[in-house]
């Protein structure tokens, strides 16, 4: 699975990812920390993720 971090534009390939939550997990980062996008479609941590799924991880913040 091909997995794009934003705004950094890292790429990295990872495995035996089944799902957003596990996808998190992996990245260390909790679900309010991110947006998982796939097919242009937002995806909640409870979602399954496929092998060939190209996915964008577009990390958010709050400043105030």
């Amino acid at each position: 699975m091909k997995i794009i971090i934003e705004p950094e534009n890292k790429e990295v390939e990872l495995k035996k990812i089944k799902s957003v939550r596990a996808l998190l997990n992996k990245l260390n980062l909790y679900p309010n920390q991110a947006l998982i996008i796939r097919n242009k479609e937002l995806l909640t941590p409870d979602e399954k993720l496929f092998p060939n799924d190209t996915i964008i991880v577009r990390k958010v913040a709050s400043r105030g």
